[in-house]
């Protein structure tokens, strides 16, 4: 391993040899409801200023590598926005608990 690769944090995968041997899937891909509902939460949170496309990012790159590799695209995005709304005190443990036992 290359400096550069050992200074590189786990999400930054661009570039990165081990990676290049996969073909990259370019076609249209379907949004299932989960990746709507998800995408429409971030949107409702930014135009009421609770919650910054660069805040998502920052989350999502907290994300310990494991998970990281496990979750899919908007797993990664919910699980940034329950941290971020957990952090700032928008919603307790207890809720999120709660909200998460009904689905």
């Amino acid at each position: 391993m290359s400096q550069n690769e050992s200074a590189r944090a786990h999400h930054d995968m661009g570039g990165v040899p081990k990676f290049l041997c996969e073909p990259i899937d370019t076609g249209t891909h379907t949004l299932t409801q989960f990746d709507r509902e998800v995408d429409a939460i971030r949107g409702i949170l930014g135009a009421k200023g609770v919650m910054s496309v660069d805040e998502l990012r920052r989350g999502i790159e907290a994300i310990p590598e494991a998970e990281y590799a496990r979750l899919t695209y908007y797993q990664r995005w919910i699980r940034s926005i329950a941290g971020n709304l957990l952090a700032r005190g928008v919603i307790s443990e207890a809720e999120l608990r709660a909200a998460v036992e009904q689905i």
